[in-house]
């Protein structure tokens, strides 16, 4: 079992909010919304009941006829599962609870009761599409679950070396040359092997890249079932395949009409909101004035959209029929990509910054007598100022945008930074990391 931070939040679930609230997990399919809830569920109490929605035989299906019987129900469960609840003690997982839109409502009541705790998973079939008859219940604390970060990453393959790369980061020197190289190859195979569960499982026990790339093709097979359940006019798979494309054309937002060859609709808008439902994709939008707030100024009509999992979009840019995909990991593990991949570490940095619990925002504006705009990739408020945070594959020689950004903006600038795969370094109130210690500096935010 890999060691996942969900359980820190379970952890202050179960001690400050069980008495009033379900966990609800949320996340995108695959991410182990299950396997957290039951291992919690193992080592944090006495004894547990999973009832898995997706997989669910008629005999305990029936049990929750008498749901409105809580006397009676948890009786018929306990004999149907043949496990003993303990008042205080034990806790129900109801898996894909979206499923079961009627047992969803009855949490307010269970969690009324107070003789358990309950923990719910909800995913990609987005839970908001079997809700229309129901009593959404205000009894439910929501934690969201992400592909494993880069610290998970490297604790499940063995790697003890991330608490060594916080001190590095603090010394704020340059790690040199031969280390930052090993570092980076270390984070460039995260890149590649993403963060979802059976892919780094795949990882761990030495499966070579073309089979970890066959599980991750498995992973988006299911994505797109699950898509055109929601969509059989294919325009949400569209939408979500299109993704690794707009961003490797330097748009400066997610253009929808690019996707599905078609004029732009509500109904397409609807389609949108499915795709960024499902929790398969990040959404960062474009504030139009962050000297003010970045919440209130951000707009429904510029964003752009990333893949929750860096894996899966490697994946995704170097879809192909045949095996030409191996080569390309082993061009991307040794650095020696021809094109320049920008966007690819742009869709990892994306991930780190979402995972650490901040909201994606990023910032354009129009150069004096010039057709092409400024842009900040990632913009982050901290400390009642803003961090412009600039990515970059390679060449850290231009920067423009944040060094035009830090002109318009001078007292309104607490740090900037531009990562790129180049050691540590900086230039005048610019700093240069390595793309490995973003999420250090996050910290420190």
């Amino acid at each position: 079992m890999f060691q996942r931070k969900a359980f820190r939040d379970l952890l202050e679930w179960k001690e400050k909010y069980s008495k009033k609230y379900a966990a609800m997990l949320e996340g995108a399919r695959r991410v182990g919304k299950s396997t957290i809830a039951e291992e919690f569920a193992r080592t944090n109490f006495k004894t547990y009941i999973k009832i898995d929605f997706a997989n669910i035989d008629k005999e305990l299906l029936e049990v929750f006829d008498v749901i409105t019987n809580l006397d009676l129900f948890f009786l018929r469960l306990q004999t149907v599962t043949g496990v003993t609840l303990y008042e205080n003690e034990s806790v129900i997982i109801f898996d894909e609870i979206q499923r079961q839109p009627f047992v969803r409502q009855a949490i307010k009541y269970l969690v009324a009761d107070g003789r358990y705790c309950y923990i719910e998973t909800g995913s990609l079939i987005s839970i908001k599409q079997n809700v229309k008859n129901i009593v959404i219940p205000s009894e439910e604390h929501f934690i969201q679950i992400y592909p494993m970060d880069y610290e998970e990453f490297l604790l499940a393959t063995g790697n003890t070396t991330y608490n060594l790369l916080r001190e590095l980061y603090k010394t704020g020197k340059p790690v040199g040359a031969g280390v930052n190289r090993k570092l980076m190859r270390d984070f460039r195979i995260y890149m590649a092997v993403g963060g979802m569960p059976q892919a780094v499982d795949a990882y761990v026990k030495g499966a070579n890249f073309e089979e970890i790339d066959q599980v991750k093709r498995g992973i988006l097979k299911l994505y797109e079932e699950d898509f055109y359940k929601i969509d059989k006019s294919g325009r949400l798979s569209k939408m979500y395949n299109s993704i690794p494309t707009q961003l490797a054309l330097n748009k400066k937002r997610y253009v929808i009409s690019s996707a599905t060859g078609k004029r732009t609709t509500e109904k397409d808008k609807s389609i949108l909101s499915e795709l960024i439902d499902s929790k398969t994709v990040l959404v960062s939008y474009n504030t139009t004035d962050p000297s003010v707030s970045l919440s209130a100024t951000a707009t429904d009509e510029s964003y752009k959209m990333y893949i929750t999992d860096t894996g899966l979009f490697t994946t995704l840019l170097f879809n192909s029929a045949d095996k030409l995909h191996t080569k390309i990991y082993a061009k991307l593990l040794s650095d020696k990509l021809e094109a320049n991949l920008g966007y690819l570490y742009e869709n990892a940095a994306a991930q780190v910054i979402a995972a650490s619990g901040n909201k994606l925002f990023y910032h354009t504006w129009k150069k004096k007598d010039d057709v092409h705009d400024y842009e900040i990739d990632f913009l982050i408020a901290s400390n009642a100022k803003l961090v412009p945070i600039e990515i970059k594959s390679s060449a850290v020689n231009t920067h423009k945008s944040i060094t035009e950004f830090y002109t318009k903006y001078p007292s309104k600038v607490y740090r900037q930074y531009l990562f790129s795969q180049k050691d540590v370094d900086h230039k005048e109130q610019l700093m240069f990391k390595p793309v490995y210690m973003l999420p250090f500096v996050l910290e420190d935010l």
